[in-house]
């Protein structure tokens, strides 16, 4: 890279809208983006702490391009088409192959129903769906054209085939058919597929009742066996709420750990059809990866009312539904917020679920301890990790956390009350000679190595400690390196190097978990000492209430906030009405 050239060319990026994209020795365009202000904007990959796919990207960029356009909705449009044009490799794709069946009734002299995936190639046909799956929309098909004799034939033969003689086409390659006849057999089949199934059942019964009665009884059976298949084919939904019977879309996102989970809802005449859901490595802003992911989802679907987050930016839900041509809102009650509420919660338990069955896979545990003996170059078999947490400086904690083989050892956790104030490098202090002085007094089994939450200083912090006690040649210590997203992105030694993580790798999900859990203890163990000293400290000043007292009046109440709920009356079971207004008074002061 050129630095001269490109500081240069920085310095004179317009600060107006548009699309940019970034490329390679080759000329290649590895990365688009857009902006609302593209010195801002690209600048911004040059300056400051990026995770490890910007790092990456940003070292291999040997110039950049850039068109101005009037408004972002246009810097918008112009984004996706290049992606989809050029296919950049630092773009996050998030689309697969895959698409859901829908019937097609195609729009010809003598229409016929087809199953179809891509509604692309014809776009004059109606579309009915999207199904589950296959086997569902094979299933409609089939039972519509046993109902209705609908032409089968792609091209128009000369003479009647055996469909003709089952019955199941009214052959018109070769004798005359009434128009008017066949436009009410898909009229029915169109009702049939926009919901309305009473018709038909009705139909069917009567028809399998004079069947039996005519003693025809296979006749019988296979109406039988349509009204099963309507009855399968309807189960197939998921009913969420029958009295909303519109159609719209919903979709959400989560982001956490370093990824992004979207999750959506196709909701049809009230009904929940599908559910889709997509998860990638994040490497931007949620916000911007959702709407790419938006932009890329209704190239290959049709569009219908959509509706997302209030999270949202309103200018961003603006310009998405002038993108895509058509309604984007927010919804704020009701119906349809409690579905961008379970996209949401949905979204965030399949993310956690991605970090769970990555910790229980060993195939993966091994390969994240391969990858890790590599970066440290010894064996690291059983690590520790520490974390620590205060309010202000105030009920300072740090705990540990110790993995055996990728696996959390919680018998060997162990929390620690500290005694420094709100310095994070002297309760680093504190807590690592705390843990190592007592392992060597008492011989107990020391770790492969340390991994600190923080960057250099916590490394010298340990370090320091660990000369002190000389275990640093025993105990190697690593640091957890976070970039400007608050995610774990490299590991960094005692000598200053960093080791990027790429956030598809096993090493990143071992490291994410380890990560978490120990945050989660610290927290704890903070809000349990705070929550027990503010709960002490009221009850310790009301006169007449001692540690037994104060004892019974919390086990009868389930702590304090349930004794805040208790009336005087209800105190006053436990203790005197005297205390029992004194408690009360005390709890509900102003």
């Amino acid at each position: 890279m050129d630095r001269e050239y490109i500081k240069a060319k920085l310095a004179n990026l317009p600060e107006e809208p548009g699309s940019y994209q970034m490329k390679n020795k080759a000329g290649e365009i590895i990365y688009v983006g857009k902006a609302k202000n593209l010195h801002n904007r690209v600048n911004q990959y040059f300056t400051g702490v990026h995770d490890f796919k910007t790092t990456k990207m940003v070292s291999e960029i040997e110039d950049f391009d850039f068109i101005v356009t009037r408004t972002e909705t246009e810097a918008l449009v112009l984004e996706i088409n290049l992606i989809k044009k050029h296919r950049p490799r630092y773009n996050i794709q998030f689309m697969d192959d895959s698409s859901y069946p829908y019937i097609k009734l195609t729009n010809e002299e003598w229409p016929r129903l087809t199953i179809a995936r891509d509604m692309k190639k014809d776009r004059k046909a109606r579309y009915f769906g999207p199904f589950p799956d296959a086997s569902a929309a094979r299933d409609t098909q089939k039972l519509l054209q046993n109902l209705y004799p609908f032409r089968r034939c792609d091209k128009m033969p000369d003479k009647v085939c055996l469909y003709y003689h089952m019955g199941q086409c009214p052959g018109m390659c070769q004798y005359e058919v009434d128009p008017a006849q066949y436009r009410s057999y898909t009229e029915k089949a169109v009702s049939f597929l926009n919901g309305d199934t009473a018709g038909v059942r009705q139909l069917l019964e009567k028809k399998m009742m004079d069947a039996s009665e005519a003693m025809e009884f296979e006749q019988a059976m296979e109406y039988r066996n349509l009204l099963e298949s309507i009855s399968r084919i309807t189960r197939e939904s998921q009913n969420i709420e029958k009295v909303h019977q519109s159609s719209f879309d919903v979709f959400a996102w989560h982001a956490e750990r370093g990824y992004i989970a979207v999750t959506g809802f196709l909701v049809r005449r009230g009904t929940v059809l599908n559910k889709e859901f997509r998860l990638s490595p994040l490497y931007g802003e949620a916000e911007e990866e959702f709407i790419s992911f938006l932009l890329q989802y209704y190239e290959n679907h049709p569009k219908t009312r959509l509706f997302v987050p209030m999270t949202m930016q309103e200018d961003e839900v603006k310009e998405l539904g002038e993108v895509l041509g058509c309604e984007v809102s927010q919804p704020m009650r009701g119906y349809k917020r409690r579905l961008i509420e379970m996209c949401t919660e949905n979204a965030k338990k399949q993310l956690d679920l991605k970090f769970d069955v990555v910790e229980q896979q060993a195939s993966a545990r091994e390969e994240a301890l391969k990858e890790l003996d590599a970066l440290s170059g010894q064996p690291m078999r059983r690590v520790e990790l520490f974390d620590n947490s205060h309010t202000a400086g105030t009920f300072t904690v740090s705990a540990l956390v110790v993995y055996q083989d990728g696996l959390p050892s919680r018998k060997d956790y162990r929390l620690y009350k500290l005694h420094t104030g709100n310095s994070d490098v002297d309760s680093m202090k504190e807590a690592v000679y705390r843990r190592y002085f007592r392992l060597l007094k008492e011989n107990g089994q020391m770790p492969d190595a340390l991994l600190v939450d923080g960057g250099w200083t916590q490394i010298e912090a340990a370090k320091e400690i660990l000369d002190a006690l000389s275990l640093s040649d025993t105990i190697r210590i690593m640091g957890l390196v976070k970039d400007d997203h608050h995610n774990t992105s490299a590991l960094m030694d005692t000598d200053g190097q960093v080791f990027d993580i790429p956030k598809d790798s096993a090493l990143f999900f071992l490291l994410t978990r380890m990560q978490d859990e120990v945050h989660r203890r610290a927290i704890s163990y903070h809000r349990k000492l705070r929550s027990k000293a503010q709960t002490s400290s009221v009850l310790d000043e009301i006169e007449g209430v001692g540690p037994k007292r104060r004892r019974a009046l919390l086990k009868a109440f389930g702590g304090f906030g349930g004794l805040k709920k208790a009336s005087v009356e209800e105190i006053a079971g436990i203790v005197s009405e005297q205390i029992a207004r004194n408690v009360y008074e005390a709890l509900h002061e102003e």
